[in-house]
């Protein structure tokens, strides 16, 4: 998980528990939010689920008792017919041996996929990889090795074969037969063939995802990664907390360390392996994308190894690669999604080379026809080319920089055309043949709703409006308020308050700010959030605050790149345009802020308290203390290699600036971190200790970079209220 994502996680995490109230007073307490026997459950209404399937038809799909019912539901009218039931799933299931109990579980997870035309789906169970085929309605196991587990399994297009892991090496089992074929040979301790590495998973190809194999659009082959891991440093994390210990160890490439050797190779199906060309000899690169053209021809994405730049590259039949077209910019360059291509062999491609991410038009010579959007404001994610009509359909922020809305533009350029009225942050899904799409949406003010749209932006059908939660009415909750803050140099940053229900502007108030402040990832979103934590602090007489500053708020590459080779510098700085902002609005005790981060917003809580004095007290979990410290993709990505920006480095790290705290800090890590390591946290104590500076520390046993567990995260935030009360 890059550094982001975790903050984002336990930003949200009080969506997950989110609790009841005293129906008389409306008040909040910590218990009802967090303790692991008291807590109360909030549950909002759930969506209708519903989802298009090959013919374009819209589905409704229900399951109940292991029976998944749907309907093809008519969008014009909402008519409903019911299709016939493929059976009982979980019935299916125990008849195939799998415990009911088991079954029920996996029956869960299938439920979202199920197709009205795909009678195929994978599970695993037991190690061992299964089918579900409801063309023969029945269950069946694919593999035989319960003692080695299988992971990754992905059907192959023509669904007739199934590609998956085992240990370090890649296997190919036929669906008919249940035969197994190993595809390639040497997987070890130190070689993954097909299975990401830990830096590649966290930083590039994205966490949870291991795999790296792609079948061919013919089903004759797979392209896969394979990694050689054997100069490449080991991060041990023992495992304390249990007898006899647990020690988990990984090769983890730190700023400057050794990275994992690549290489790209293509395997056909009686196990032979073509290995495409080095395009770089003597050179260190990544290779961040890998993918097929429709007509079957190889892809793949180049960066190298501090990613300033970034080659799209076609293979022949022979494997050999020509360069497509480099990106590349005045600091670091993204990785990019592979191309949309077109039926004429044109294609659609994302850019930041403005400093905003743009669509440009390349011909089948594959040479720039030109832009196809532009100005100041950013692509969030493209849903497709609908060549009947002429036009591109996307989501972007063109007219809320904090939440998105759905676009189509043609494929000249023009006739830019916005498809949805309210404002705030949509997820569409179209049809394949862009007639339709369902769209989920919300806002900071309105609650999740959906309805089905036509091509042109139309409401066919308001399906859901979850409307203000029920339990939620009867709280006295805090006043939500959105604003822009200039910065020094006249940069609009975003921001959030939540006052106190009684909030009186003549009173002084003491402020709870959290932040996270990584690029690119904002923390004001215009999205619908039951963060109940802000608001119970709200109701104890506290201001919460949050503000994006630019490098963080996602408005366009240009809003990061100055931040270049002086990760901390340029996100205080602003910070410290905030609380200016904050000092003029007359209501807020300066003298009495707290600051709140985790991960990467626990390097900058680390940060500020090292290098201003403009905070009382700091939450400071799982932070980065020194960037040398961190993995290579992730921290040369913004600060280059330490060898050769030591000055960028020094004066990055809180490590180095430990003698100059101010304030208190509690410092919170889990013990098993395999992202930001403990080490971070250790090293920190060490220098304070040096320097003969207090601190306060919770550890949490066994967690990784995000605490998890009922009684974790209620330990976790107790701490948190007691060191507030007591020092704010």
């Amino acid at each position: 998980m890059k550094l982001r994502k975790v903050s984002q996680l336990l930003f949200l995490f009080p969506l997950l528990v989110v609790t009841a109230v005293h129906a008389q007073e409306g008040m909040l307490s910590l218990e009802m939010l967090y303790h692991p026997t008291k807590k109360e459950k909030f549950d909002t209404k759930t969506l209708t689920r519903l989802a298009w399937d090959a013919q374009n038809r819209l589905i409704e799909t229900q399951s109940t008792n292991g029976v998944v019912q749907q309907w093809v539901v008519n969008p014009a009218t909402w008519e409903k017919q019911a299709l016939p039931a493929d059976g009982n799933i979980l019935a299916m299931m125990t008849a195939a041996g799998i415990p009911e109990r088991e079954a029920r579980a996996q029956v869960d997870k299938l439920t979202p996929l199920i197709k009205p035309e795909l009678k195929s789906y994978l599970f695993t169970y037991k190690n061992d990889v299964w089918l579900l085929d409801l063309q023969q309605g029945k269950v069946r196991e694919l593999t035989h090795t319960p003692d080695v587990a299988e992971d990754e399994a992905l059907l192959s297009p023509d669904l007739q074969s199934v590609a998956y892991l085992k240990g370090n090496d890649l296997y190919v089992t036929d669906v008919a037969s249940a035969t197994e074929k190993r595809m390639t040979t040497g997987g070890s301790e130190t070689v993954f063939n097909g299975r990401l590495d830990w830096v590649y998973m966290e930083e590039v190809y994205g966490r949870g995802r291991l795999r790296a194999f792609w079948w061919a659009p013919d089903s004759k082959k797979l392209a896969y990664l394979s990694f050689d891991e054997s100069k490449v440093p080991v991060y041990t994390l023992s495992g304390d907390h249990v007898q006899p210990v647990r020690t988990e160890r990984t090769r983890y490439p730190k700023a400057g360390d050794p990275n994992p050797e690549v290489r790209l190779g293509v395997v056909d199906m009686a196990g032979n392996t073509s290995w495409t060309e080095n395009p770089y000899p003597g050179k260190e690169t990544l290779i961040v994308q890998v993918g097929w053209t429709p007509d079957g021809k190889l892809l793949a994405s180049w960066q190298d190894r501090v990613q300033t730049w970034l080659d799209l590259r076609l293979y022949d039949a022979q494997y050999r690669s020509t360069q497509l077209l480099r990106e590349s910019g005045p600091a670091w360059t993204d990785r990019l999604p592979l191309p949309q291509f077109l039926k004429d062999g044109s294609f659609v491609w994302e850019s930041d080379r403005t400093g905003h991410r743009h669509l440009y038009r390349y011909d089948k010579q594959y040479k720039l026809k030109g832009a196809i959007t532009q100005g100041e404001w950013d692509i969030r994610s493209v849903y497709g080319v609908d060549e009947s009509r002429g036009r591109v359909l996307f989501a972007a922020n063109e007219r809320n920089p904090i939440g998105n809305d759905v676009y189509a533009v043609s494929l000249e350029g023009d006739k830019l055309q916005r498809l949805t009225a309210e404002s705030g942050t949509h997820l569409a899904r179209w049809n394949t043949a862009y007639t339709h799409f369902i769209d989920n949406w919300s806002s900071l003010k309105q609650p999740p709703r959906q309805a089905v749209f036509n091509a042109e932006g139309t409401s066919l059908k308001l399906v859901d409006d979850v409307g203000m939660p029920e339990k939620m009415q009867g709280l006295k909750l805090a006043t939500v308020t959105q604003q822009q803050i200039k910065s020094r140099d006249g940069f609009l940053m975003e921001s959030l308050l939540f006052l106190p229900p009684d909030f009186d502007p003549k009173k002084k108030y003491p402020v709870y700010q959290h932040l996270y402040s990584g690029p690119m990832a904002p923390q004001v979103t215009d999205r619908w959030n039951s963060n109940l934590w802000h608001h119970f602090l709200a109701q104890q007489g506290y201001v919460v605050w949050i503000l994006d500053n630019r490098s963080a708020s996602n408005k366009g590459a240009v809003s990061a790149w100055p931040i270049h080779k002086k990760l901390g510098q340029l996100e205080l700085r602003d910070q410290l345009d905030g609380l200016d902002w904050l000092r003029q609005q007359g209501w807020a005790d300066m003298d009495r802020i707290a600051l709140n981060g985790w991960s990467y917003g626990g390097y900058m809580t680390s940060y500020a308290m090292t290098h201003s004095k403009a905070w009382k007290i700091g939450f400071v979990g799982a932070p980065v203390t020194d960037y040398r410290l961190y993995d290579s993709i992730y921290t040369e990505r913004y600060m280059g290699l330490p060898q050769e920006n030591a000055e960028g480095y020094d004066k990055g790290s809180v490590l180095k600036a430990a003698k100059d705290l101010s304030g208190k800090i509690l410092i919170m890590h889990g013990t098993m971190d395999d992202n930001v390591h403990p080490q971070n946290t250790v090293m920190l104590i060490d220098e304070l200790i040096k320097n003969g500076k207090d601190y306060s520390l919770q550890l949490y046993p066994g967690a990784g970079h995000g605490p998890r567990g009922d009684w974790t995260i209620w330990s976790l935030q107790k701490a948190k209220w007691e060191f507030l009360k007591n020092n704010l």
